[in-house]
């Protein structure tokens, strides 16, 4: 009983682990073998283990040499049979690494961080996301979750990439949403607008039934799908289309034919920013809050007052302690 049970929990081991302990087993076997055939060139048991070990990896050093036709024997069977299965054993490591880093590759492998980003859909959008997180040395890590890619490089773009579904549960676990802290979902560019919307609202519902808690800040094509969106339980609306038109018509319609060239450049230059407000700068009005971040080379353009925004307010609006700024500031 204790035998079969025994045997069961080798084959239950993982490949690695039986392997390792097939090789180990082996080599202290011979080494016992030779210290008992030959005690006075194998005085002590680790000798033969250690002549057993450099023999059976066929480096052979030759420190530890039997002498006596069956010691020679015993070194004939320990070649054949631990060499071998040292070589397998090399081998198996060496197809079992190449083989994860292809699934890693091909999104098959799982996430095991916390306190991560998601990100649903790859995009030209979430590559330069990636890409000014990486140039600023952010280091939270990033979970990409996208069916239409096959793989993705770990050395161009250093994120994990989860192949599959973004609504469906075993996909979600992967990506460990539950202990996630952000989620960027992105409109899908295969679909249609309308269709893409839904698509972004189906992927909110999953992503908040497997963690209530995650901050989701998604991209809305249509007007008539942001109150949906809302309703799903997306924290931040992002309306792309919206800027979009409006720099066309800026673009065809403005006096100015270098607006788009200054809309462009002032995205290109300049980030946006929240942080809470100082407390010194508490009772202020807004135009001296905004001189003294202008001395920081900050460019103040409104504030988060609960859940209102406002940009751009009243220069006499009076600041509360609990106000975030929102601030313009270069790269």
């Amino acid at each position: 009983m204790i035998w079969n049970r025994c045997i069961q929990f080798y084959f239950h081991l993982p490949i690695f682990l039986r392997l390792i302990l097939s090789v180990t087993l082996i080599m202290l076997l011979f080494g016992f073998i030779i210290h008992l055939i030959e005690p006075s060139h194998f005085p002590t048991l680790f000798d033969g283990v250690w002549w057993a070990f450099v023999t059976g990896s066929t480096v052979g050093y030759g420190d530890y040499v039997p002498l006596s036709t069956l010691g020679k024997a015993v070194g004939i069977f320990l070649i054949l049979a631990g060499g071998g299965l040292v070589t397998f054993y090399m081998a198996t490591i060496s197809a079992g690494t190449i083989k994860h880093e292809k699934d890693l590759s091909d999104g098959k492998i799982a996430y095991r961080g916390k306190n991560h980003i998601i990100i649903v859909g790859w995009n030209e959008r979430t590559r330069q996301l990636t890409e000014m997180m990486r140039n600023r040395q952010i280091n939270q890590d990033i979970v990409l979750i996208d069916h239409t890619m096959r793989n993705i490089s770990y050395k161009d773009h250093h994120i994990h990439f989860i192949h599959g579904n973004p609504t469906a549960d075993d996909v979600l676990q992967k990506a460990k949403i539950k202990d996630a802290t952000h989620a960027i979902i992105t409109a899908d560019p295969s679909f249609k607008e309308n269709e893409a919307d839904r698509q972004t609202i189906l992927n909110i519902i999953s992503a908040k039934g497997n963690n209530p808690e995650l901050i989701i800040v998604a991209e809305i094509l249509t007007d008539i799908q942001q109150k949906n969106a809302e309703r799903a339980g997306a924290n931040l609306i992002i309306r792309s289309n919206d800027f979009m038109s409006s720099l066309f018509f800026q673009t065809i319609f403005q006096a100015s034919n270098h607006a788009t060239d200054i809309i462009a450049k002032t995205l290109e230059q300049q980030q946006f920013c929240t942080t809470p407000i100082d407390p010194d700068m508490a009772g202020q009005n807004f135009h001296a809050c905004a001189v003294k971040l202008l001395d920081n080379n900050k460019w103040l353009i409104g504030i988060m007052r609960a859940d209102e925004i406002m940009i751009h307010p009243d220069f006499k609006l009076i600041l509360e302690e609990k106000d975030m700024l929102i601030y313009l500031q270069p790269f």
